[in-house]
């Protein structure tokens, strides 16, 4: 059924004749009156009756206007609530990103999205894979690493640096490394070998101070947060991200002016939502924050 005539034919209804239906349409009488022909002639059935004083519904008119009424109130309701959520954005936002990242950075930092935005749903969703987006697996994500999918919107977020940490009973134990060639004689924590995207180039602490010798590791994790909760525990020294220690008072910074490649991370969305309210609020959320804390840039 085209919605077209449909619409006219809700409006005629409610007019009571093709002049006052073609006044509300901004159309003429011949232009309402060949539409409903039309539309009964798709119907093969007879909508209206003539009258001198107007129209009259048949049985299968008012059959088909009761049906019309109803969509025609659901639209105006969608319309209506599409045009409130842009004044008071809603809805369920479902947020992708990598374990680490997600538990001990991203969620603490929620609790003020959601009292500025409180008919905001969040679902974090915390994976060290890359969902696709374009299934809809979620709706964006935050990605620690170059997107592969080049279909996807990308914003850039922040550029995050990794330093290297010890625990204050590590080097109290085993002493403080003054030289990064020091480090032949410490135990190594790095990161492990893991099928999931990662941060790249985590590892310089193999050969940071000796490049002609890599050293071996003493322990590997290919889990940021084993890795961070090992240094934590004494077990040796390795590279973390900055943003993953700037709130744990237990560590140490060890070499403070050395550091490795800085990486990038990602705000990232399907096309589709290009426009959505939601998407952009958390955007603009997420620039703030990780701004607002310059020690984890």
């Amino acid at each position: 059924m085209d919605w077209d005539r449909l619409r006219i034919f809700h409006t005629v209804a409610e007019a009571g004749s093709f002049t006052n239906a073609g006044a509300r349409l901004n159309c003429s009488q011949s232009a309402v009156s060949r539409q409903i022909r039309a539309l009964e002639e798709s119907l093969n059935v007879s909508l209206f009756t003539r009258h001198a004083r107007g129209l009259v519904l048949t049985h299968e008119g008012q059959e088909l206007f009761a049906t019309a009424r109803d969509v025609v109130h659901k639209i105006d309701e969608t319309q209506r609530s599409l045009m409130a959520s842009k004044e008071r954005p809603s809805g369920l936002l479902r947020v992708t990103t990598m374990v680490t990242f997600g538990a001990l950075w991203l969620t603490p930092h929620l609790e003020q999205f959601m009292t500025e935005y409180p008919d905001i749903d969040l679902q974090v969703i915390l994976d060290d894979n890359d969902l696709d987006l374009s299934a809809g697996e979620a709706d964006v994500a935050i990605r620690l690493h170059e997107p592969e999918q080049a279909d996807l919107i990308q914003r850039p977020l922040a550029t995050f640096h990794t330093h290297i940490y010890a625990s204050p009973e590590y080097l109290d134990r085993r002493g403080t490394p003054i030289t990064p060639a020091d480090l032949d004689g410490h135990d190594l924590i790095t990161f492990g070998i893991s099928n999931a995207p990662t941060i790249r180039g985590l590892n310089w602490l193999l050969d940071v101070g000796n490049p002609a010798k890599r050293r071996k590791p003493r322990l590997q994790v290919n889990n940021l947060y084993g890795i961070l909760h090992a240094v934590e525990a004494g077990m040796g020294i390795a590279v973390l991200p900055d943003y993953l220690v700037h709130s744990r008072q237990k560590l140490v910074r060890v070499f403070p002016n050395v550091e490795g490649q800085p990486f990038n991370s990602y705000y990232v969305y399907p096309p589709e939502l290009r426009g959505s309210l939601r998407v952009a609020l958390f955007r603009d959320f997420m620039v703030r924050q990780i701004r607002s804390e310059s020690n984890i840039l």
